[in-house]
């Protein structure tokens, strides 16, 4: 990838003139202006003083592989239909606050200190201006748009709302400072001789210097690939705050009248379900990204692309890769994006589906939210096969394997590239995916998993209630009716307050070893007490047999004997072993029982 440029620079006249004409305009992946009356005030101060205020960068257009959507800059209303010959980059701001203070002709949309929308004319104080010991900054002023200024009483203090209260009160209006200002210079020139000399000492020191300025402008070739031009954008742009590849490709499909944003969000005011809303109807998948979507789209173009090749003559070597970095995104096309988003949609659908099949309901819930993306796309191409036992089956083990061998904390789009197609391989008969191969979990592991940060502990508690354990109160299985009306969460067996008592360590009693999924009711009957108490006591409200409260507990994997006996390292023992056994389960292959 190479990115050829060239340094120049602009006058400020010419620059303001491409940015009314339209010749300098916006790609629409550029936020909005955000610019306050102080900080426009300190910008037109510096470049009176021909301070530099930094380079622009522009992109010059032409590159049919580059294409977005553009805009004027705000203030900017440049003929209908005006294709610009360049891009601004970087500069938004500082070249949006000096058109529309000198060359919109308009009163400036801008915001005060508190934040608060605000009208405002820019005007120069000549005599602060002209005066050496006076800071500059503070001979610029703004007024409202009746460019009246009031004292908190509401009392006129200043009125510059024609020009002769102007030139009478001796401040200049900035907008005229790059346009025909003679008028108003010969009028002032003629209230006296002092006047007509302190004019020549402002346009000396001020006007000529801003009519003199020039902006260091570096523009970048239109040969430039649009990978090279979103990172050149994120690199220099001042505004802090990375572009996701989301806004990147709605300014894209934009130019070919294609709403992306509209159909991920929707459209209210066109009754428009968006994807993202039909997602969302499944908890779930509450927190999948538009970038989620996008990573699995092109998954699927990727793959169709290598197989292409491969039919066509390649070998496998030469054929492109399957991929959904940055970079592959940006490369899709409308086209593209148009023939796999709905075959997406319905593996992102099949993947909801599937996890409340292993009793993951929510988004709070599921381990990994990246680990969707493979899943979605897998299930995508899979379409009706996924109903098929033998493939429900390997996808579980594949899924767990990804939970418990904690292998979706980092180079997760390398994962992602490897298991999509490795994952439709095995589902013809081909060797198990690198995640199944690779996954294992240690021993000790259990003990450290103590919070919901933990995939495996999110994992753990997903596997007890798809394994069917019942309610200590009600004697129901956490199934979705019941998770949800029921309000189902992760609890404390032994009780907390009982173990500090007990002086038992809370590194050890706060393990998932220890926490099985319960009702909000049931964890509040259960309080502080000793298992002993507890149990007795919802035997006894609840009329429940003993022998069946028993059956209940086994459903957790407890050793009823020492729960029932307050017994906690005889329990805790237990219950590691069984756990483990649980999980060497899920993952279909046998746990290394010595830590290394």
């Amino acid at each position: 990838m190479t990115t050829s440029f060239e340094p120049g620079k602009t006058s400020l006249s010419d620059m303001m003139r491409s940015v009314a004409e339209g010749k300098v305009q916006l790609p629409d992946f550029q936020r909005g202006w955000v610019w306050t009356d102080d900080h426009i005030r300190s910008l037109l101060a510096s470049v009176s003083l021909s301070y530099p205020i930094g380079a622009v960068m522009m992109l010059r257009t032409g590159n049919p592989d580059v294409r977005f959507k553009m805009r004027p800059l705000e203030g900017a209303t440049p003929p209908a239909g005006q294709n610009p010959d360049l891009l601004l980059l970087d500069g938004q701001q500082r070249l949006t606050s000096l058109f529309q203070a000198l060359a919109s002709g308009k009163v400036v949309d801008t915001r005060d200190s508190r934040d608060k929308a605000v009208k405002r004319w820019y005007y120069i104080d000549m005599q602060v201006a002209t005066d050496p010991e006076k800071d500059r900054e503070d001979a610029f002023i703004s007024v409202p748009e009746d460019r009246k200024v009031k004292n908190f009483r509401g009392e006129v203090i200043a009125d510059y709302s024609t020009p002769e209260l102007e030139r009478g009160a001796g401040v200049f209006p900035v907008a005229l400072i790059l346009s025909d200002y003679e008028d108003w210079a010969e009028e002032y020139r003629d209230l006296s001789h002092t006047h007509k000399d302190h004019w020549k000492k402002f346009r000396k020191s001020v006007i000529e210097l801003f009519r003199d300025y020039q902006i260091p402008v570096i523009t970048l070739d239109k040969s430039t690939p649009k990978e090279a031009v979103c990172q050149v954008f994120e690199k220099v742009n001042t505004g802090g705050v990375s572009l996701t590849v989301f806004e990147l490709l709605t300014a894209t499909f934009a130019a070919d009248d294609y709403h992306l944003r509209d159909a991920w969000y929707g459209d209210e005011a066109q009754n428009k379900v968006g994807i993202q809303q039909k997602l969302q109807h499944w908890p779930a998948l509450a927190n999948v990204e538009s970038t989620d979507f996008l990573q699995a789209v092109t998954l699927l173009s990727t793959r169709v692309h290598k197989l292409k090749k491969i039919q066509s003559g390649k070998s496998e070597q030469e054929a492109p890769g399957i991929s959904c970095k940055r970079k592959d995104i940006l490369k899709l096309t409308l086209t593209d994006y148009l023939e796999y988003a709905g075959a997406v949609e319905n593996g992102f659908l099949k993947a909801a589906k599937f996890l409340r099949f292993q009793n993951m309901f929510t988004a709070r819930d599921l381990p990994y939210r990246t680990q969707l993306i493979p899943l979605a796309a897998a299930l995508a191409v899979l379409g009706e096969r996924t109903e098929n036992v033998a493939v429900q089956d390997k996808l579980a083990q594949w899924y767990w394997c990804g939970v418990f061998g904690e292998l979706y904390a980092s180079a997760t789009e390398t994962r992602f590239a490897k298991d999509f197609p490795e994952l439709l391989a095995w589902m013809d008969g081909g060797s198990e995916p690198d995640t199944v191969r690779e996954a294992n979990f240690l021993p000790n592991r259990l003990n450290d998993l103590r919070t919901r940060n933990s995939a495996a502990y999110k994992g753990v508690y997903a596997l007890l209630m798809r394994d069917g354990a019942e309610d200590f109160r009600t004697g129901q299985a956490a199934t979705d009716t019941a998770y949800f009306d029921e309000s189902i969460d992760v609890h404390h067996i032994f009780p907390q307050t009982w173990c500090e008592k007990q002086g038992i360590p809370r590194e050890i009693f706060d393990s998932v070893i220890n926490k099985t999924p319960l009702s909000y009711k049931t964890n509040r009957k259960i309080g502080g007490s000793a298992p002993s108490s507890y149990l007795e006591k919802l035997q006894k409200e609840e009329d429940i047999h003993s022998e069946r409260m028993d059956e209940i507990l086994v459903t957790h994997i407890i050793d009823v004997s020492s729960l029932r006996g307050d017994n906690f390292q005889s329990f805790f023992d237990a219950r590691r072993a069984s756990l483990l056994a649980r999980i060497a389960q899920a993952m279909q292959k046998p746990i290394t029982q010595t830590d290394q």
